[in-house]
């Protein structure tokens, strides 16, 4: 728990970064917003990274700001950009769109065919920032928008395309490291403003291979 970063404080939200092994909501288990309380006031999570995701995700601290805030996300007036080191070449960039069934019971999404009940569109675009060889194996820094915020979403709709992300092996990656999928920056509308927080992941394998992030 102390190892979450506070990037900025008001008295409406809180942006901090989320480390790997917390989660983003209280359970069983005491998440990011027992870390973050005060005065035995907790914040209001608005927006969700999974527990082996770490970066930067926004509380608020009145439900006048949850509010605002989630329906900046319905609208896509709240702005998502992730960082991920994902297995291959993937060329330069573009759209994936698929539809998705979040299995809970496995707490793992599936790509389906076809629409029934459960399942969800999902959409993101992405720009490969770099791609270099790794112990004769290619690896590419993609740097991913989300549309939509569908539960794994990143990390199934990249591996569907035999792209998994490196360290994920839920969704099929063979190489033994963290997940590499950071929250990179979140972007909303704050008094009539656009606000937006940002951070980097830590110069650890396999982020430590690209030269991309120097420039970021």
């Amino acid at each position: 728990m102390n190892d979450i970063k506070i990037i900025f404080d008001c008295d409406r939200y809180v942006v901090c970064r989320k480390p790997k092994g917390i989660t983003s909501e209280d359970g069983k288990v005491p998440g990011v917003p027992s870390a973050l309380s005060s005065n035995g006031v907790k914040p209001l999570v608005v927006h969700r990274l999974d527990r082996e995701v770490d970066g930067v995700m926004v509380l608020a601290k009145t439900s006048k700001t949850a509010a605002v805030l989630s329906k900046q996300i319905t609208e896509r007036e709240f702005q998502k950009e992730y960082l991920a080191v994902v297995s291959g070449d993937v060329g330069d960039g573009g759209t994936l769109e698929d539809l998705l069934f979040y299995d809970r019971s496995k707490n793992k999404t599936f790509t389906v065919k076809r629409e029934r009940t459960g399942v969800k569109k999902a959409s993101l675009e992405f720009d490969r920032l770099e791609t270099v060889e790794f112990e004769n194996v290619q690896l590419s820094l993609v740097k991913i928008r989300l549309h939509t915020g569908r539960t794994h979403q990143i990390r199934v709709q990249f591996a569907s395309r035999k792209h998994p992300v490196l360290g994920d092996g839920r969704y099929g990656s063979d190489v033994k490291c963290p997940v590499a999928l950071f929250s990179h920056k979140i972007s909303f509308c704050d008094s009539g403003q656009t606000v937006d927080f940002k951070a980097l992941p830590d110069s650890c394998f396999p982020w430590n291979l690209f030269e991309g992030l120097k420039i970021l």
